[in-house]
C-alpha cells in the first residue's frame, strides 16, 4: 500500500482546468471565507513552497503551506480542515491494506455477505494498542466505504444511481470504539504495573480513541464533499477558530479550548496596555510652562512642557449572570478579568441568576479556575423561586447589600443577555448605579439584532448605559481592551 502522505494530487486535488497555481488561490480564498487572514505576500509564499517541496509528500506540502500561510495562533484546526478538502489523500474509496471482514452468505462462498462487525472490531482493537496511525486511518476509510451509509443508494433521477449519504454516526455506531477501553487495557496490563503506569497507559488509549473518531469523521467529510462540493461543505463542516466560536452555542469541548486561550489572550492585552501607557504617559501640553522655557530663545517654544499624568488604577465592579443561557459566557469572561485583574487596583465580583451574591473570595490569587464556576453555582445564594434569571431583583438587591461599592472609582461591568422573563427590569436602580460609578457597560453574548425580542429589555437597559455585543472571543476581546484603564 502506498502510504497517505505520499499519494500524488490527482482529481479533486488537482483541477485540470486552472493547475496547481489556481487551485491554491481557490484554497486561499477558502481560508479567508474561514476567517483566516492571508494576504498576497502569504499566497505568494505558498506559492513558493509548492514550486520547491515534492508534491508526492503530501505531509510536507501541509507544514509548509501552513508554515506559510498562518500568522496566528488558534487557526491551525481550520487549516487542516480546509487543506484534506482541496489536497485530499485520495479519491473515493482509495486503496487500503485493512480487508473489511464479512460474514460468508452461505450461498456462493464468496463473502460478499454483511460486515462483521465483532471480526472488525478485534481489528481495531489490535491496531489501538499497537498505536499504527497510518493503518488506523486506512481502516478508518475501509469502515467509512463499508458501514458509512445512512441508507443504500437505489435508483435516482430518471433510473441513475442514487448517491449515499456518508454518515460518522453510522460507522461509529456499528464500531463502539469507547468500549474497547477496557478489553485493550487488559491485554496491556502487567502484574508490576503501578497506578501512575495504568493512568498514563488509559489516557493514551483514550487519546487514541478519540484521533480515531476523528478519522472517521474526517473521511465522512472528505466523501461528502466529493459528492456535494468543497465549498458547501466547507460552510457547514469546518471547525470554526478559537476567536469566531460562540459562547451561547459552543459545546463542552469547545469552551474547553476557549478556557486554554485566557491566559494567553489576557498577556497580550496586558502588553498591548503597556505600550497605551508608554504614549500617554506625558500628558497634555502645559502652555504656561513652555511660554516661561521660550523666553531664554526669544519666545520660539524650543522645548514644550508637558502635564504630568498621574496614572490610575480604577475600582471593578463586576455583576454577571450565571444561569446556564449564559454561563459559558460569563465564566470565560470572568476568568479573563480575573488573569487581568493586576490592572485594577481592586476587583469585586458578584453572581446572580434571581437574586445576587458576592461571590470575590472564589477568584482570589491562585484559585484553580477550572473549577470556580461549578463553586459558584454550589455556593452561592443565587436563586430564590423558580430559578430563572430575574434582573430587576438582582439589581434592587445588589444596590441594597453593596451599593456602596460603587464610587466615583469604580469601573461596573455588567455581563448578560438581559432576559428578564417578562419581569420589571428595574430600570431606575440601573441608572443609579450607572451614575454612580466611573464608567459603567454592558457585555451581551447575544446577537445585536435579538436585542429586544422576546422577553429581552436589552434595548431598555441600552438607553442607561453603553451595551456591547460580545458572541466570540474576538468581539470580547476588542471590548475589554477598550475599556481597560490607562
Amino acid at each position: 500500500m502506498t502510504s497517505a502522505p505520499s499519494q500524488p494530487l490527482s482529481g479533486q486535488g488537482r483541477p485540470p482546468e486552472h493547475g496547481i497555481p489556481g487551485h491554491l488561490v481557490d484554497f486561499v480564498a477558502a481560508l479567508r471565507r474561514s476567517g483566516v487572514a492571508v494576504g498576497p505576500g502569504e499566497t505568494i509564499d505558498a506559492a513558493q513552497v509548492i514550486g520547491a517541496i515534492d508534491l508526492l509528500r503530501r505531509d510536507h506540502l501541509r507544514e509548509g503551506l501552513a508554515a506559510a500561510l498562518l500568522r496566528r495562533s488558534g487557526q491551525r484546526d481550520t487549516f487542516d480542515a480546509l487543506f484534506d478538502l482541496w489536497f485530499p489523500a485520495v479519491m473515493g474509496a482509495g486503496s487500503s491494506e485493512v480487508d473489511v471482514p464479512r460474514i460468508d452468505d452461505g450461498e456462493d462462498g464468496s463473502g460478499d455477505g454483511p460486515v462483521d462487525v465483532d471480526a472488525l472490531r478485534e481489528i481495531l482493537a489490535d491496531l489501538l494498542r499497537d498505536g499504527d496511525e497510518e493503518t488506523l486511518r486506512d481502516l478508518a476509510r475501509a469502515a467509512v466505504e463499508a458501514m458509512g451509509t445512512s441508507g443504500a443508494a437505489g435508483q435516482g433521477v430518471r433510473g441513475q444511481t442514487a448517491k449515499p449519504n456518508w454518515s460518522a454516526y453510522q460507522a461509529l455506531n456499528a464500531l463502539s470504539p469507547d468500549t474497547l477501553l477496557a478489553q485493550i487495557l487488559d491485554g496491556l496490563r502487567r502484574d508490576d504495573d503501578t497506578d501512575f503506569v495504568s493512568e498514563v497507559r488509559r489516557r493514551e488509549i483514550r487519546d487514541r480513541i478519540a484521533r480515531f473518531r476523528q478519522m472517521i469523521r474526517d473521511e465522512v467529510r472528505r466523501r461528502t464533499a466529493e459528492q456535494r462540493g468543497r465549498e458547501q461543505i466547507a460552510k457547514s463542516s469546518v471547525p470554526k477558530q478559537t476567536e469566531q466560536i460562540e459562547f451561547l452555542t459552543a459545546y463542552a469541548e469547545q469552551l474547553s479550548q476557549l478556557r486554554r486561550t485566557v491566559h494567553p489572550l489576557a498577556r497580550r492585552l496586558a502588553s498591548r496596555l503597556a505600550v497605551r501607557r508608554k504614549r500617554a504617559r506625558r500628558g497634555t501640553l502645559d502652555m504656561r510652562r513652555t511660554l516661561r522655557r521660550s523666553m531664554s530663545t526669544g519666545g520660539v517654544p524650543m522645548d514644550p512642557a508637558y502635564r504630568t499624568r498621574r496614572p490610575g488604577r480604577p475600582e471593578l465592579v463586576i455583576l454577571c449572570d450565571v444561569s446556564g443561557s449564559v454561563a459559558g459566557f460569563s465564566h470565560f469572561t470572568l476568568l479573563l478579568v480575573q488573569a487581568l485583574r493586576e490592572q485594577f487596583s481592586k476587583v469585586r465580583v458578584f453572581a446572580f441568576v434571581e437574586c445576587t451574591d458576592e461571590v470575590t473570595h472564589l477568584f482570589t490569587p491562585g484559585a484553580e479556575l477550572s473549577g470556580v464556576m461549578q463553586r459558584v453555582l454550589r455556593e452561592a445564594e443565587l436563586t430564590q423561586f423558580d430559578g430563572h434569571s430575574d434582573y430587576g431583583n438582582a439589581l434592587g438587591g445588589f444596590a441594597e447589600h453593596w451599593g456602596e461599592s460603587i464610587t466615583s472609582k469604580t469601573s461596573l461591568l455588567i455581563l448578560g443577555d438581559g432576559r428578564t422573563n417578562y419581569r420589571d427590569p428595574n430600570l431606575r436602580i440601573l441608572k443609579r448605579l450607572a451614575s454612580q460609578a466611573r464608567h459603567a457597560h454592558w457585555l451581551n453574548p447575544e446577537p445585536r439584532r435579538q436585542w429586544g425580542t422576546g422577553d429581552s429589555a436589552a434595548l431598555r437597559y441600552a438607553d442607561v448605559l453603553p451595551m456591547h455585543e460580545c458572541r466570540t472571543v474576538g468581539q470580547l476581546t476588542d471590548v475589554v481592551e477598550g475599556l481597560l484603564p490607562v
